[in-house]
């Protein structure tokens, strides 16, 4: 007889941005990701001067945020 063991928890997916849900790669979440290779944040919802100084581990940083500083990613204010 073999026994099954089912895992209280869910299984965590780490190929999606914790904060979009964008798939990302092993490799970005390597480099850009926190010290359990989770992104937090991605190129889809964040700026590579943000990820470079650790925003994709989780790491708040002093460069505006795009989602909340307008003009930011190219994009127009909004008025």
């Amino acid at each position: 007889m073999v026994r099954v063991t089912v895992a209280p928890w869910p299984s965590a997916d780490r190929s999606t941005c914790q904060h979009c849900g964008a798939y990302v790669t092993d490799q970005f979440r390597r480099v850009f990701g926190d010290d359990d290779d989770r992104a937090h944040r991605c190129g889809e919802c964040d700026t590579y001067a943000r990820l470079s100084r650790g925003s994709g581990a989780g790491v708040d940083v002093s460069i505006p945020d795009p989602e909340t500083s307008p003009g930011r990613h190219g994009g127009e204010p909004d008025v």
